[in-house]
């Protein structure tokens, strides 16, 4: 954060009209995308956002940053090759579930891996709403659409899974409705150094609306949902009457006060622990039996990729001299050939 610099949302938004169907849950993240980068205070000049192909895509055009809209899932391969040219800039990457996780899969699975400083903001309607309705790697099984009349056939990936299973250090979540806890965790995957990702649970109001209603109505939000903070009991439900408890190798949910449950029962979430294992099992609740995880699950230090590169180079050039890429080339057996 510059601390001789002050920014507000304006700061970061774009003149030109917001072309998202009315209602969509877009206005909502980018509403708060907005906010969380006035709270980090990194200038707009200092910032670049890019993303792919679909509706989620085009949040780019809305930004007051540099902005580059991609192509068709290479949104990670190129934030990627622009962290490691200008590691001075906060890179934004945004995907939805088709572009982020069909089509660039293997680039989201190796930005991931690698631990690039990039932000990579997931948003999930488990459809392609751009094209129109066909069904995507996040959704159901069973789920009726326009590319799958009778019901889907396979199983969805788990975005959590994806980035636990490619040894990601930073995952959170939250949903299009919940600004405050959006904007909470945005400040946090900024914050954290190597690959962050948020995954947002967003409504398509066209094809695929009132898709995460079992969890986002008000009527049942508190009791389905839990909001998770480092160091902060796991407690959920309309007065944080509920919490998680251990109950062998997995997670029960429990009242507290009721079969013989207490406060000291109730499990303490470190975000920070290198170990995978419980988060995974948080991430992967799913708001059925156990409340589904919102905020930040985790949030583990590790070497980051662009960082280790620099380090890299700077070391092969003090060692042996280059000065330039001819340098490199011609430091080994060379021959001419008339």
């Amino acid at each position: 954060m510059d601390n001789n610099m002050t920014f507000k949302p304006a700061d970061y938004k774009n003149p030109q009209p917001v072309r998202w169907c009315p209602g969509c849950g877009d206005h909502a993240i980018l509403n708060s995308l907005h906010k969380a980068m006035a709270r980090l205070g990194v200038p707009p000049s200092q910032t670049a956002v890019i993303s792919g192909i679909g509706c989620s895509s085009r949040l780019p055009y809305y930004m007051a940053t540099y902005g580059f809209h991609t192509i068709h899932g290479r949104a990670a391969a190129i934030a990627t090759g622009f962290k490691v040219a200008r590691p001075d800039m906060t890179v934004w990457q945004i995907s939805g579930d088709g572009d982020g996780l069909a089509i660039g899969g293997n680039h989201f699975i190796h930005a991931v891996r690698r631990n690039v400083d990039i932000n990579m903001l997931l948003f999930n309607n488990k459809i392609y709403g751009l094209t129109k309705g066909q069904y995507s790697p996040t959704s159901a099984r069973g789920f009726v659409s326009k590319s799958s009349p009778y019901g889907t056939t396979e199983d969805p990936f788990i975005p959590a899974e994806l980035v636990f299973g490619a040894r990601g250090n930073f995952f959170a979540r939250s949903i299009d409705v919940e600004l405050a806890t959006t904007e909470e965790v945005l400040v946090a995957a900024a914050t954290h150094k190597g690959t962050s990702v948020v995954e947002v649970l967003q409504n398509c109001v066209i094809f695929n609306n009132g898709i995460h209603n079992p969890i986002t109505d008000r009527e049942v939000r508190a009791d389905r949902t839990i909001l998770l903070r480092h160091g902060q009991k796991m407690l959920f439900g309309k007065n944080n009457e509920k919490g998680l408890v251990r109950d062998g190798f997995l997670l029960k949910a429990v009242t507290v006060g009721e079969d013989g449950y207490t406060m000291d029962d109730v499990l303490v979430h470190d975000a920070h622990t290198p170990s995978n294992f419980l988060h995974q099992q948080l991430a992967m609740m799913d708001g059925k039996e156990l409340p589904l995880a919102l905020g930040v699950i985790r949030d583990v230090d590790a070497p980051v990729y662009n960082e280790e590169i620099d380090a890299q180079i700077a070391d092969i050039r003090g060692r042996k001299g280059f000065t330039s890429l001819r340098d490199m080339v011609l430091a080994g057996n060379t021959w001419t050939i008339d």
